[in-house]
């Protein structure tokens, strides 16, 4: 009888991390100065009226792939199991890269071009299983001759009935093998007494500088509050900033407009200016290719 409700409960579990539960949460480089992302809805609120759409967001810089794939791991582990997400940052819309819907080991579907944007989420929420979306039956009527608007014609169409329910996952198209199109870039580490990691995105409300160094690595470096840490950033490995900063619980810890690191609210070491812009006063940006390197010159 135990083996039997355990594994009941193992089905029960599958069952919800693989169930659609009608949220369609969409995403874009469109902005809202036009009809594009309407048009998305439109085409998902007409698959069927029942189900839920929201924004991620629309800001995305214009085919920043890098950025898509940032928002959607930062943004993704905290919607529930079986939604499922549209992403178009899709500067080679018409070409040959492939439309796919990736399911994720956490149960979370992404519908996109894999050009990069899922490099993250991929790497971060696991592989499950990846489809190739089958236009000749996942796309929207008489739209064959449009080649340039995928996001309204095949992925939020395919996305609407994928999370009503109106196709399966496996109905999506032929499955491909579990790997992406993936983006290159610097992975944190700890080497030595040196931190290293990639500036993945920047607070862009307030200028402050986010990485991708977690909690734990910098608890091995064991910094203490109000030490002195050093602060090297690079792009395409061109120094382009070298500096101070005390390590911190908040911003209020340094006069105002002075250098403070601290841990973000994802528990990643970040760098700011107090009521200040960081990146606006030394032009530094986010992507791939801007690292930065991290050590403790002096206690408190």
């Amino acid at each position: 009888m135990k083996r039997i409700c355990s594994s009941l409960f193992f089905l029960l579990v599958a069952f919800q991390l693989s169930a659609q539960n009608k949220i369609v949460v969409f995403q874009s480089d469109f902005g809202l100065k036009d009809g594009a992302v309407s048009a998305m809805k439109g085409v998902a609120s007409g698959v069927s009226g029942d189900l839920k759409l929201f924004d991620l967001t629309h800001e995305i810089p214009a085919y920043n792939i890098w950025e898509a794939a940032y928002r959607l791991e930062q943004t993704a582990p905290y919607w529930p199991a079986g939604t499922v997400f549209v992403s178009v940052v899709d500067p080679g819309v018409g070409t040959s890269r492939k439309s796919v819907v990736l399911k994720t080991n956490s149960g979370h579907y992404f519908v996109t071009p894999d050009n990069g944007t899922l490099t993250l989420v991929a790497e971060n929420l696991g592989i499950a299983e990846i489809r190739e979306i089958d236009e000749a039956v996942n796309r929207r009527g008489n739209s064959e001759k449009s080649y340039t608007f995928h996001g309204r014609d095949v992925y939020a169409y395919t996305a609407a009935r994928l999370a009503a329910g109106n196709i399966t996952f496996e109905q999506v198209g032929k499955e491909l093998p579990k790997q992406v199109v993936s983006i290159p870039y610097q992975k944190a580490v700890l080497e030595g007494q040196k931190l290293k990691g990639n500036i993945t995105i920047l607070d862009i409300q307030y200028g402050n500088i986010w990485t991708n160094i977690p909690a734990d690595l910098v608890k091995q470096l064991n910094p203490q509050y109000g030490d002195l840490l050093h602060v090297i950033i690079y792009h395409n490995q061109a120094k382009i900033f070298e500096g101070n900063a005390p390590y911190s619980q908040t911003f209020g810890a340094v006069a105002k407009g002075m250098p403070v690191s601290y841990l973000n609210s994802l528990m990643q070491l970040s760098f700011a200016l107090n009521q200040d812009s960081f990146a606006k006063l030394y032009k530094i940006e986010s992507g791939n290719n801007w690292n930065v390197e991290v050590t403790v010159l002096s206690k408190k």
